[in-house]
């Protein structure tokens, strides 16, 4: 009898351990299969907090995101942070992969790699409507803000050798479009699919061009030499070619046109 019941519990301390190490494994293989993407989720329709609906980012990239970690069997969390950040996180694996509405610049290239650019909104510059300002060289002498560390602080600097204005920072973009309503800024650069959303919140706003307003198109960044960058690669392509791609820019920028994906 004691024989038995020596056997059994050996049995059962068995099962429970093949038990631990079956549920350790498929927690590790569910973590693997799982990536968080960093985001500035103050750009809206690229990404924003739904405050009517429990505080979720959703936007173009949010939605993107999913369906390419779809895709290529991954799910997604989204983590917020100050876009001036994210790619040092990226660096530093707090995320796993960044998509923010940015662009592949020099600079940003070395320090992590990209995707093929997936949309393209040229920049423009917010006035107020009562301001003197009508065109852009009516900003000489005054202050423009941009956002920390986006194309647009980049772009700033150049369009400084033609206009002499002040320029300055802050992290977020709502912050930026506080300090137009207040008066402390007179312009701030941005994106004209970003500017949009704004301008129909703040019917005092308007916008104006401004020169060589060019970008080369948000892109996906990964760790360097990240065997994501391609597979995500592809699924953009496969996106693109089936239609996907066009529907969310349809859902998100009314009907506005994306970047094809290279070949």
């Amino acid at each position: 009898m004691k024989k038995r019941v020596a056997g059994l519990l050996i049995s059962l301390i068995c099962l429970f351990v093949l038990s631990a190490c079956s549920s350790s494994s498929n927690s590790s293989e569910n973590k693997d299969k799982q990536l968080v993407m960093g985001t500035s989720a103050d750009y809206p329709p690229f990404e924003y907090v739904d405050t009517a609906n429990g505080e979720a980012i959703i936007g173009f990239d949010a939605d993107l995101a999913k369906a390419l970690g779809k895709k290529t069997g991954y799910e997604i969390t989204i983590k917020d942070m100050d876009f001036n950040g994210l790619i040092t996180s990226l660096q530093s694996g707090k995320v796993d992969f960044v998509m923010a509405g940015m662009e592949a610049t020099p600079d940003r290239k070395k320090n992590a790699d990209f995707t093929e650019p997936y949309f393209r909104s040229d920049i423009s510059m917010i006035v107020d409507k009562k301001s003197s300002i009508q065109t852009f060289e009516d900003i000489k002498g005054k202050i423009v803000g941009v956002q920390v560390g986006s194309i647009q602080a980049e772009k700033a600097k150049e369009l400084q050798k033609t206009v002499d204005f002040q320029l300055e920072t802050r992290d977020r973009v709502p912050d930026l479009v506080q300090e137009i309503n207040s008066g402390r800024f007179d312009g701030v650069l941005m994106e004209d699919v970003v500017s949009k959303g704004y301008i129909e919140k703040n019917d005092n706003l308007t916008t104006i061009s401004v020169p060589s307003n060019e970008t080369g198109g948000a892109a996906i960044a990964f760790q360097k030499d990240s065997e994501l960058t391609s597979k995500f690669n592809e699924a953009l392509k496969e996106m693109k070619e089936n239609g996907e791609m066009d529907k969310l820019v349809a859902k998100w920028f009314n009907g506005e046109k994306s970047l094809k994906i290279a070949e």
